[in-house]
């Protein structure tokens, strides 16, 4: 739940280009005392996000389109609908295999 958000984090800024990069650069666990996130820096995160009207469009440009790419990947015909199809196919097999 927590040790992959720096991962996230720059798939969403770095890759996707759809978001910004806030929070800690440091992972704490346990009761080690953990930075809290104010008021003013949301709100200077979110003016960030929403910012330029250039860059603000642009990441809802390329959310709209990451969108439309995720709904046609589990259309009939789309790859994750083929990949779930494959998947249910081999655990068929294998259900099948160990009934003998």
């Amino acid at each position: 739940m927590f040790a992959e958000q720096f991962y996230n984090e720059k798939l969403i800024t770095s890759v996707l280009r759809i978001g910004v990069e806030v929070g800690t650069k440091v992972w704490a666990k346990g009761k080690e005392k953990r930075p809290v996130m104010g008021r003013e820096e949301i709100k200077r995160f979110v003016a960030q996000l929403m910012g330029g009207r250039d860059e603000a469009d642009e990441r809802r440009m390329r959310a709209r389109e990451l969108g439309e790419m995720a709904k046609r990947a589990l259309e009939k015909g789309g790859s994750s609908y083929m990949d779930l199809d494959r998947l249910i196919e081999d655990l068929k097999m294998y259900s099948h295999r160990d009934n003998k």
